[in-house]
C-alpha cells in the first residue's frame, strides 16, 4: 500500500513537471515566466521534498530496507564490529 502512493506522487510530479513544459511552450513569447509555470514548479519542489521526507522516515523507521551495494557495505560493516566487541575466550 505504501509503495503504491509513493508511485502515485512520483506519478504527480511527473505530471507537474510536464504541466510545466507545457506552459512554457505555450506562453513563450511572453516577458517572464506565466504564473502557471511558477504554480506547476512550485507544486513539483513542494511534492518532491514531500516524498524525500516519506522516504527518509520510512527507511529510518524500518518499514522500507534499502537494498543494493550501500546497504551490504553497511551490513559487513555491522557484522565486523559487532565480532569485535564480543568476548573471546
Amino acid at each position: 500500500m505504501i509503495k503504491i502512493i509513493i508511485i502515485a506522487v512520483f506519478l504527480v510530479i511527473l505530471f507537474s513537471l510536464g504541466s510545466a513544459l507545457f506552459h512554457l511552450v505555450k506562453h513563450k513569447g511572453d516577458k517572464g515566466p506565466s504564473p502557471e509555470v511558477v504554480k506547476a514548479l512550485t507544486v513539483r519542489i513542494a511534492l518532491s521534498l514531500l516524498l524525500f521526507v516519506i522516504v527518509f522516515i520510512l527507511v529510518a523507521t524500518g518499514v522500507f530496507r534499502p537494498q543494493g551495494i550501500g546497504s551490504k557495505l553497511h551490513a559487513q560493516i555491522n557484522s565486523t564490529q559487532s565480532n569485535k566487541s564480543l568476548p573471546t575466550e
